[in-house]
Parts: C-alpha cells; structure tokens; sequence
C-alpha cells in the first residue's frame, strides 16, 4: 500500500532554516503529483506548495520566495526547503501524493514544524 513518511522537523528560530523530506513507497512516485501541506492549531489545513510529476511548481503566497519544493524521482522523496521561518509558520506539516489518472490522494502522519525563540 501507499506510504509517505516525512521527517525533518523541528524547532527552528525565526529567521532560521529546514529541510523537510517526504520518502513514498507502495507507489510508482512519477505518476503522482506531490505537496506539502500545513495545519496550525485551530486552523485549516492548507497547501504550502505542489510540484507535479512533470515538475511544474506553485506556492502559497504566504511561502514563496522563501520555501522551495522538488523531487528525486530516483529516490521516491519529495522535499520542501524552507528559509526565513516566521513564528506563523509553525504548524504540523503533512506529505500528500495525489495521482495524475485516478486523482486518489494519500497522507503522511506528519511532523511538527516550530518556529520560536
């Protein structure tokens, strides 16, 4: 079965870095686009940033210019880099994986991102 597993989370100071990794199994990972989402306390979950199986990119307006999406296709794993943390983006940081044909989506447990000082 699908498996996405993140790891790379943390707690980060303002203005601080992350690279959070996003390793797929169960899948063949080119026909799935791949996201990053993000859920704050009390809040929605939202997209972060989406890169498709084509490589196409696009980021929240609230990421970009400081967060980067890509993929190794080679390796299964997706990645978001992120830079200049701000203490709005704390929130759990969930790995999703929707196929390009069917459009059934898949979900990571996620991990805690913490940006304080």
């Amino acid at each position: 079965q699908v498996q996405l597993v993140e790891s790379g989370g943390g707690l980060v100071q303002p203005g601080g870095s992350l690279i959070l990794s996003c390793a797929a199994s169960g899948m063949i990972f080119r026909a799935y686009d791949m996201g990053w989402y993000r859920q704050a306390p009390g809040k929605q979950r939202e997209s972060v940033a989406v890169i498709t199986n084509g490589g196409t990119t696009n980021y929240a307006d609230s990421v970009k210019g400081r967060f980067t999406i890509s993929r190794a296709n080679a390796k299964n794993t997706v990645y978001l880099q992120m830079k200049s943390l701000k203490p709005e983006d704390t929130a759990v940081y969930y790995c999703n994986a929707k196929n390009t044909l069917s459009k059934n989506g898949y979900w990571g447990q996620g991990t805690q991102v913490t940006v304080s000082s």
